[in-house]
C-alpha cells in the first residue's frame, strides 16, 4: 500500500519527533497518562516492510509498527480530525482508587480511597477522578489509606 492510500484508508495522522529528532507522520491511535502522569500517544508508523510471494518474489510494502510517543514531540497536521482518538488517562486513567471495603458495623467506612499507583490495593475496586476524591474526602464517605496518604496530595 502507498502512502496516499494509507493516508486515506488510516488517521489522525500526526508528526512525531523522534528521539534523534527526526520527524516521522503517524497514525495517531491513542492518549495513554501513564502511572507517573505523563501522556503518551500511542502511534502507528508505517515502515518499510518486505513481501515475499508465494513464487518467491520480492517486494517492498508498508507495515503499521506499533510506536509510543511523549505527547510534547506530537504536533497536529492541519485537517486532521483528533475528536475520535481514544484518551485513556483523562476519564479511563482516573487518577484516585476506592477500594470496597467490607463494612464489620453500620458506621464503618464502606470505601477506602488511594492513589492510583498504591499497592495497599486489594479486592474490588473502581478509578475516580479528582474532583470526586475531594467531595468523599470531604464529607468523609471514604476512609484514606494510611500508606499512600491520597488526602495529603488533595490537601484535604
Amino acid at each position: 500500500m502507498g502512502v496516499e492510500e494509507w493516508r486515506s484508508k488510516a488517521g489522525p495522522w500526526a508528526r512525531a519527533q523522534m528521539p534523534d529528532d527526526q520527524e516521522l507522520d503517524v497514525v495517531l491511535t491513542q492518549w495513554t497518562r501513564t502511572p507517573d502522569g505523563q501522556w503518551w500517544a500511542e502511534c502507528e508508523a508505517i515502515l518499510p516492510a518486505r513481501y515475499q510471494h508465494d513464487d518467491g518474489r520480492t517486494r517492498v510494502t508498508g507495515a503499521p509498527t506499533p510506536i509510543s510517543v511523549p505527547s510534547d514531540r506530537v504536533t497536529p497536521i492541519a485537517g486532521e480530525d483528533y475528536s475520535g482518538v481514544p484518551v485513556d488517562g483523562a476519564v479511563a486513567g482516573r487518577q484516585w482508587v476506592l477500594e470496597k471495603l467490607h463494612q464489620y458495623r453500620e458506621e464503618d467506612p464502606a470505601r477506602r480511597l488511594h492513589r492510583r499507583d498504591c499497592w495497599q490495593v486489594r479486592g474490588e475496586h473502581e478509578r475516580i477522578t479528582t474532583e470526586d476524591a475531594v467531595e468523599r474526602i470531604g464529607r468523609r464517605a471514604a476512609a484514606v489509606c494510611d500508606v499512600c496518604r491520597p488526602d495529603r496530595a488533595l490537601r484535604h
